[in-house]
């Protein structure tokens, strides 16, 4: 049997899930488009997308959504898995319950979207998952530990993932974008810093400021959501994805200085971005 051409991407309200919705349907891919609440979503039809209600942390949501796709075309050809957000702070006071709801969406959800779709990917007969992680996934990134380590998991989890269904013709990749503009991702960010001063409120002031002057329109080696939903086409449509695409400086530079610079002179960068006092 060939392969769904459908896709279904999740957190299509706003940036990276947005954007990718719409480039898929102007490849000609018959796309469903996904967010928590449809009302965020209403003007992606428009566009040509179909559109589903889905919470990635809902068990019910999820299996409902996956199952519509499957009702008009036999499976998900194309998962691309996006829904996601930064949890910011000091590992010293996120409260354990804000990395746990973290961690729900960042990586259970997408383990288990991988898992309600793969059925059916593999009848078939094949298919591609499009995990989106982060520059954030390659090193460890000070006040953003939490979502840090959830993309590490996104690295680890794809990298088996990958190996795991191949034989059943199923492709995983990996996206690793760096700094994303026009998204709200910062705003996002600095809302889910824990409430209260305290010792890092210096920290807090610093960060705000610095991803602020990131994350503007002007700022140089970003990357526009365009610009990552067109790797996520290239993917969706290759014949033999690469493993990684890495989107904008970032992904490409940091890791590098992460792996060669002596550990003294990695810390005394952040300290010049991030400085905590």
């Amino acid at each position: 049997m060939s392969r769904s051409p459908a896709a279904l991407v999740t957190g299509c309200s706003s940036g990276i899930g947005r954007a990718t919705a719409i480039a898929l349907v102007k490849a000609g891919i018959p796309t469903w488009a996904s967010a928590r609440r449809l009302d965020t979503i209403q003007d992606l039809a428009a566009a040509g997308c179909r559109l589903v209600q889905l919470d990635v942390t809902d068990e019910e949501s999820r299996v409902r959504a996956v199952k519509a796709v499957e009702a008009e075309h036999g499976a998900i050809g194309t998962l691309v898995n996006n829904a996601g957000y930064a949890q910011a702070g000091p590992i010293e006071e996120v409260p354990l319950d804000l990395v746990r709801r973290q961690f729900e969406t960042n990586v259970y959800g997408l383990i288990r979207m991988c898992q309600l779709a793969l059925p059916n990917m593999r009848t078939k007969g094949g298919g591609t998952i499009v995990n989106i992680g982060s520059a954030a996934g390659l090193m460890g990134v000070p006040a953003t530990g939490t979502y840090a380590m959830s993309k590490w998991s996104v690295e680890a989890l794809s990298d088996a993932l990958r190996y795991e269904v191949r034989d059943f013709g199923v492709r995983v990749v990996v996206l690793e974008p760096g700094g994303v503009i026009t998204t709200g991702f910062a705003a996002t960010e600095h809302e889910t810093w824990p409430a209260g001063s305290g010792p890092y409120e210096k920290f807090r002031q610093n960060h705000r400021a610095r991803m602020a002057g990131w994350t503007n329109d002007n700022a140089r080696g970003m990357s526009t959501p365009d610009q990552v939903a067109r790797v996520v086409v290239r993917a969706a449509t290759a014949t033999r994805p690469r493993a990684r695409y890495k989107v904008g400086v970032a992904p490409r530079l940091m890791p590098v200085m992460y792996r060669l610079l002596p550990t003294s002179m990695w810390d005394g960068f952040w300290a010049r971005q991030f400085p905590v006092t």
